[in-house]
């Protein structure tokens, strides 16, 4: 079985901090684009740190992509970011569509990079996130791909070559990708509870925030004797589900509640 990452670093965040993950947006996804622009709007009003950790973009093929000339559907949201960030501290991860988000792009946009997973200090507690795709070791193949793309000597080899041969990579690397996740069982695809429990004992943390696997739940779990939550991220789709969905999660002193889109409840 492969070990998931730990945590690295710990991020005081204390106040109102907000959580959001698996937007995926893209050309094709207007409405979708148009509900997360709304969202940073409130973040940057009604929150002290902002996380974001991973599949932000439904593919993303580099920095230069978005700093040379961005197009027209995308240069909205990183001017969104970039105001959201001069009123709440963003932080961005890489999930696994948008692994290759870099440097530049975190200064573009006034955020900071996060490693694959970190601690944060809440007023409701330690909290483990990450993007949550590490945890899904039961998929091996995925795993064996997961750990090929983040070879940094590889993703040097891709980035030099042309736009338009990264972009037809991308899209052949996803058609692929959704072939074969047809064929694989659910269980496959989702979170392994060793791996949970796992990271959970090694960062000694109460609670677990990860996203990927557009099953969004709080999860009560007993580890060693302990309370703990495994809490897991809505994914968004405004534009192609039969019914639009999205949310975020906030965490303060009343504890940690998802807030979902479009009912405006909380769980």
């Amino acid at each position: 079985m492969n070990k998931p990452a730990q945590a690295r670093g710990t991020i005081q965040a204390r106040g109102a901090v907000w959580a959001a993950s698996d937007m995926h947006l893209s050309e094709a996804s207007p409405a979708t684009n148009r509900a997360f622009i709304d969202f940073l709007d409130q973040a940057a009003l009604r929150s002290d740190y902002l996380f974001l950790p991973g599949d932000i973009f439904d593919a993303w093929i580099g920095d230069d992509y978005a700093l040379k000339s961005p197009p027209p559907w995308l240069l909205p949201i990183l001017d969104a970011l970039l105001r959201a960030s001069q009123h709440t501290r963003l932080y961005i991860g890489r999930g696994n569509r948008d692994f290759l988000m870099g440097d530049a792009l975190a200064r573009r946009i006034g955020a900071q990079l996060l490693p694959d997973a970190v601690r944060l200090e809440t007023d409701a507690g330690s909290v483990l996130l990450s993007h949550g795709d590490e945890y899904c070791t039961a998929d091996v193949a995925y795993q064996r791909f997961r750990r090929r793309v983040r070879n940094p000597l590889l993703q040097k080899m891709y980035l030099s070559l042309g736009l338009g041969i990264r972009r037809s990579i991308a899209d052949w690397a996803r058609r692929r990708s959704q072939k074969q996740n047809a064929c694989k069982p659910m269980a496959i695809m989702d979170v392994h509870p060793e791996a949970i429990n796992k990271a959970l004992r090694q960062s000694d943390c109460r609670i677990m925030v990860h996203g990927h696997t557009h099953r969004p739940a709080i999860h009560s779990l007993t580890i060693d004797g302990q309370d703990r939550l495994r809490i897991v991220l809505p994914d968004w789709d405004f534009d192609h589900a039969s019914r639009p969905r999205g949310g975020w999660l906030i965490i303060d002193a009343d504890g940690a509640r998802l807030h979902q889109i479009p009912d405006c409840q909380d769980v």
